[in-house]
């Protein structure tokens, strides 16, 4: 298979760059729900269960499935590898899946533990849209959010 040729999906033709549409915009009914609507029972049923993880999980599998062989040199164990490893666009898909997964699963931790703690959603909000478009950013950022209004820095679930 050559790099992002479509594959044979039921009776159509997808793409690495078809299913990055479907996903990327895929997860945003998620994103949505988690923000305007955290305690509605699609937001229960969709966004705090397994059902979007597993989906896009079987995407990331597929995605690494499919990829043709890696380039010379591809690998984890430098950052040369990492970057040849990442030249081809079945790998990229699954690696923004990836994203989209853990992501979505960091946002929807953040509201259940403000609920938790009795953080106001409105407070979380923006924590929410940073961890959508920043990862890393908008969890730091609810980190702190949590650790202002519980006075703790532990992360324990109780």
């Amino acid at each position: 298979m050559v790099r992002g040729e479509p594959f044979l999906v039921g009776v159509v033709y997808m793409c690495p760059f078809t299913i990055f549409l479907y996903c990327n915009y895929g997860v945003l009914p998620a994103w949505a729900l988690l923000i305007m609507a955290p305690e509605s029972e699609w937001t229960k049923r969709l966004v705090h269960s397994a059902f979007v993880p597993l989906l896009l999980g079987a995407v990331y599998v597929a995605a690494f499935a499919i990829n043709p062989d890696s380039p010379e040199g591809a690998g984890f164990s430098s950052l040369e590898g990492v970057m040849a490893l990442f030249t081809g666009p079945w790998i990229v898909l699954g690696s923004w899946v990836h994203y989209l997964v853990f992501d979505l699963f960091v946002g929807a931790w953040e509201v259940r533990d403000a609920r938790r703690h009795g953080i106001r959603h409105l407070l979380v909000v923006p924590c929410l849209i940073f961890t959508l478009l920043l990862g890393p950013v908008g969890l730091g950022m609810y980190l702190l959010l949590r650790a202002a209004v519980t006075r703790d820095l532990m992360l324990e679930e109780t």
